[in-house]
């Protein structure tokens, strides 16, 4: 948060300074500038530094005892490495810490071939909690989708949904991404590279913005905003895999959060974030797991 300092009183009504003593302070000041600027340059690759003064958003998760033991004595495991759960369905928690050990993030990651599982997005104007969700579709995975806003109490798409193959919604511009899903499967797309077409047989589709990672693996958020809030991810590697990324305490900026997916081991081609905040929620019916969000959601991607 700003600090708000107050000068003391008296600097007011200093007596004119000595030409040689403005000379020191300008000297000091270049100096010091020079230093703030290396310390911005080394924050700016340690995305973590400082963290132990956060506060992360406190959420509900349930989560493999594995990644997070029940007894608060036992030593996290940084990470767990790629466990399969499904044929085609690998899962993988990775634990951040801070410069003295404490946690103060960690990553959930879901990834899945395209050609084993079907993506569908699902749609309803009065909003549904993951487990509704989950139980009406039978799906094996529910996760949040993108931005939505309420109008005289119906909820309505923020940006193109695109429903058993009907468009919701008005498109975002080329700043933005889409999952996209037609008859030869699921791929994410940046906008600016391949626009919206309403004449393509989109079978499902979710707008959202911004991209993390543009596609090739290039940073897409290059910009420090210094927002932290809980974020969604959905994300495509080289080999065509869909990863669902969550990171569900409340601690990356995006820019931070793009950073580190450009430069994971993920070999990620392209990543779009998806809404966040207290939406941020993910349901694994088999085995039981959740990231649950805060609030019901309007619109979600189920894997089948």
């Amino acid at each position: 948060m700003p600090i708000s300092k107050r000068l003391p009183d008296y600097l007011g009504r200093a007596a004119p300074t000595p030409p040689h003593r403005t000379a020191l302070t300008v000297v000091i000041l270049v100096l010091l500038a020079g230093l703030f600027l290396v310390c911005l340059a080394l924050a700016e690759w340690r995305p973590f530094a400082g963290t132990s003064a956060l506060s992360p958003t406190h959420t509900a998760v349930r989560i493999p005892s594995s990644a997070t033991p029940a007894d608060p004595a036992a030593t996290l495991i940084p990470d767990t490495g790629w466990e399969l759960l499904h044929p085609g369905l690998e899962r993988r928690l990775i634990n951040l810490f801070d410069g003295s050990g404490g946690r103060v993030e960690f990553l959930y990651i879901l990834r899945l071939d395209p050609r084993e599982y079907r993506l569908e997005v699902a749609y309803s104007p009065s909003s549904r909690s993951l487990a509704t969700w989950q139980a009406g579709s039978g799906a094996l995975v529910v996760v949040n989708a993108g931005y939505f806003r309420v109008e005289n109490g119906t909820y309505l798409p923020d940006g193109l949904i695109v429903v058993d193959g009907k468009a919701i919604g008005e498109g975002y511009g080329d700043y933005a991404g889409m999952l996209a899903v037609t008859r030869r499967g699921a791929e994410i797309r940046w906008l600016a590279q391949k626009p919206y077409d309403p004449h393509e047989a989109l079978l499902a589709a979710v707008q959202s913005f911004p991209l993390l990672v543009k596609p090739g693996g290039v940073l897409g958020f290059p910009d420090e905003d210094n927002r932290r809030a809980r974020r969604t991810v959905v994300a495509q590697d080289r080999q065509g895999r869909i990863l669902f990324i969550l990171a569900p305490l409340g601690t990356f900026t995006l820019h931070q959060l793009s950073v580190t997916l450009t430069g994971s081991d993920l070999d990620l081609d392209v990543a779009l974030n998806l809404d966040g905040g207290p939406s941020t929620g993910l349901l694994l019916a088999e085995p039981y797991e959740e990231i649950q969000p805060s609030p019901v959601l309007p619109a979600v991607i189920l894997v089948r």
